[in-house]
C-alpha cells in the first residue's frame, strides 16, 4: 500500500564549501565539502566508518546547532535556505531508531510529525495507517512502543517520516536491523513513496546491492569527508571499483575473505533446556535447546520481533527466563549451587560473560574512548601498565587510536559499535554475546572484525552473535540457532 501524495514535490540540496567540526573533536568531520542534488533525485551515500556520512544528514536535517554542538564554516542549503527553517519539508530516520521513539503507542508516535507540523486531524490517522501498512509494521496502534525490537523500532521510524510527506527523505542505515525480507519490504516501500510524492531521498547503507536498483547517483565520501566520487550508479562503482573497494565501501560482487579457524570447539560452557525468553509473559521465543562451547561461534538469525535480543540478554545473566533452565557447567560457574547466569553478581560476570547490547550508547560510562577501554580492566584491578597495554592493543585493532581522547557519545555509530565491543574483549571472559555486531560497519572495519573474532574463539573464548548479517553467519557460525513467532528455534551445526 502506498502512503499519501505529496504537498510538493522534492526539494534542492546544496552544500558550499561547508566545514563541520563536532565539540570536543580536533578533527573536521566533514571538510570543504561542495555538492548539489537536484529536486527528486535519489542519492546513495557512501564511504567509510567515520568519513562524516552521518554528519552530513544530521546537518540537512537542521539537527546540527553551531552555537552549541560544534564548529561550522561554509554553507549547507534546503532548497536555498538553512536546513533549520525547512524542517516541515524533511523526514529523516536516525541511524539509531531507539533515539527516535518520542511517544508511548504506534499510531501516536507515526502521527506525531504531521501534529507537530498542523497537519489537519482529519488526515492524519489515515496517513498513520497507511505509512504503517507501507513498512510492513503490522501492529495495533495502541501497542507500547517500549515493545518493539530495533527492526520494529526501525520500521516505526520510516513510518512517521513517510506519513509526513517530506520533499526531502533522509535515511541513515534505515535496514541495519531488518532481517532479509524485511530489508527488501522497507527498501520497496521508500522507493513506492519516492515515486509518488517525487521526494529527493538521499540514503546512507554500507550494503550497497540492495539500494542500487533504486537510486540513480551514487556519492562517496573520503576519509576526510570530501566527495572522492559522484556519478550513475554502475558507472561511478564500475569506474571507481578499486579506490571504493580501498575505502571500504561494500562494492558488490567482491568475494569475502578467507578466514581460517584453526581450532575445534572444546567443552559446553552453558546448557539450554527448553528455554523460553522474553521481556513479559507471552513474548518471544520458547521451547529453545541448545549448548553453547568454549571456542564456538553461535549466530543467532530470525524474524524482527521474534526475541533475539531477549535471547542475548537472558543468556548474558541480564534477564531472567521465562521458563525452562540456563544452565553454566561446573568449570564456568562462580559457585557449584549458583550455575544461573542470573544469579551472578556483576563481578562474577565481568569475568565470565561481556554483553554487547544492539544500542551500543547505553552502555557507556566514562567521558574518553580510552577511559571507556580502561574501566573494566581497572574494576579487575590490573596495574596501570596492564591496563595501558590492554587499551592500546584494542585501539589498534578496531581501529579506535586516532579517538582515543573523544567523548564515545561524539563517535559515529560504526565506531561506537567497535568500541562496545573492545569493551568487552578488555575483561577477556570466557563467552561474549554480541547484538547486531556489524551494524555501521565499511568493508575494512566488518573484516577486521571478522578476524577478531575469529582469533579469539580459536583462543578459547565461546561468541554469540545476534544478526541479520547473512555474510557474517556464513563466513564464521560454528552453530546456527533460527529463532521464529510462538514456536521452539532450530539448532543447526555449520
Amino acid at each position: 500500500m502506498s502512503v499519501p501524495p505529496p504537498q510538493s514535490g522534492g526539494v534542492a540540496v546544496t552544500a558550499q564549501d561547508w566545514h563541520w567540526r563536532h565539540a570536543g573533536r580536533a578533527q573536521w568531520a566533514l571538510s570543504g565539502l561542495d555538492l548539489a542534488i537536484e529536486p527528486g533525485e535519489r542519492v546513495l551515500l557512501l564511504g567509510a566508518s567515520g568519513s562524516g556520512k552521518s554528519t552530513l544528514l544530521q546537518g540537512l536535517a537542521g539537527l546540527l546547532d553551531s552555537n552549541e554542538d560544534g564548529d561550522e564554516t561554509g554553507r549547507l542549503l534546503v532548497d536555498g535556505a538553512p536546513p533549520a527553517t525547512r524542517r516541515s519539508r524533511i523526514g529523516m530516520v536516525l541511524q539509531n531508531p531507539d533515539s527516535q521513539v518520542i511517544l508511548s503507542r504506534v499510531g501516536d508516535d507515526v502521527a506525531f510529525g504531521m501534529e507537530n507540523f498542523n497537519v489537519e486531524r482529519a488526515a492524519i490517522w489515515p496517513r498513520v495507517r497507511r505509512a504503517l501498512a507501507a513498512v510492513g509494521l503490522d501492529l495495533p496502534l495502541t501497542r507500547e512502543t517500549s515493545a518493539l525490537s530495533g527492526g520494529q523500532q526501525q520500521r516505526l521510524a520510516l513510518a512517521g517520516v513517510l506519513a509526513m510527506n517530506p520533499g526531502l527523505i533522509l535515511l541513515d542505515e534505515p535496514t541495519a536491523n531488518l532481517d532479509p525480507a524485511g530489508v527488501v519490504e522497507v527498501r520497496d516501500a521508500v522507493a513506492a513513496a519516492v515515486a509518488e510524492t517525487g521526494a529527493t531521498l538521499v540514503v546512507i547503507e554500507h550494503r550497497t546491492a540492495v539500494w542500487l536498483p533504486v537510486v540513480d547517483r551514487v556519492i562517496v565520501l573520503g576519509d576526510d569527508g570530501r566527495v572522492v566520487a559522484d556519478g550513475p550508479p554502475e558507472d561511478t562503482l564500475g569506474r571507481q571499483r578499486d579506490m571504493l573497494r580501498r575505502a571500504g565501501v561494500w562494492v558488490p560482487g567482491t568475494e569475502l575473505p578467507a578466514i581460517t579457524r584453526h581450532h575445534a570447539p572444546g567443552a559446553p560452557l552453558l546448557d539450554a533446556a527448553n528455554l523460553a525468553v522474553g521481556y513479559r509473559a507471552g513474548d518471544g521465543s520458547h521451547d529453545l535447546t541448545f549448548e553453547i562451547a568454549r571456542g564456538a561461534i553461535t549466530v543467532v538469525t530470525g524474524p524482527n520481533g521474534t526475541g533475539k535480543s531477549a535471547l542475548a540478554l537472558t543468556l548474558g545473566g541480564l534477564l531472567p527466563p521465562r521458563g525452562g533452565a540456563l544452565t553454566a557447567d561446573e568449570t564456568f560457574a562462580p559457585a557449584p549451587r549458583r550455575r544461573a547466569p542470573v544469579e551472578w553478581k556483576s563481578r562474577e560476570l565481568l569475568t565470565r560473560i561481556g554483553s554487547v547490547f544492539q544500542n551500543p550508547e547505553h552502555q557507556f560510562l566514562t567521558a574518553t574512548v580510552r577511559d571507556e577501554l580502561a574501566l573494566g580492566p581497572r574494576a579487575l584491578k590490573k596495574d596501570e601498565a596492564a591496563v595501558a597495554d590492554i587499551c592500546d592493543s584494542l585501539l589498534e585493532r578496531l581501529r579506535l587510536t586516532h579517538i582515543a581522547d573523544v567523548n564515545p557519545y561524539t563517535l559515529s555509530g560504526g565506531e561506537q559499535r567497535r568500541l562496545s565491543v573492545a569493551t568487552v574483549l578488555a575483561t577477556a571472559p570466557g563467552l561474549i554475546i554480541l547484538d547486531e555486531p556489524t551494524f555501521g560497519q565499511d568493508r575494512n572495519t566488518w573484516e577486521e572484525l571478522m578476524r577478531l573474532l575469529a582469533e579469539i574463539a580459536d583462543e578459547g573464548t565461546a561468541v554469540v552473535a545476534i544478526t541479520h548479517d547473512l555474510d557474517f553467519a556464513a563466513l564464521l557460525a560454528d552453530h546456527r540457532v533460527e529463532l521464529g513467532s510462538w514456536h521452539a528455534g532450530s539448532v543447526a551445526s555449520c
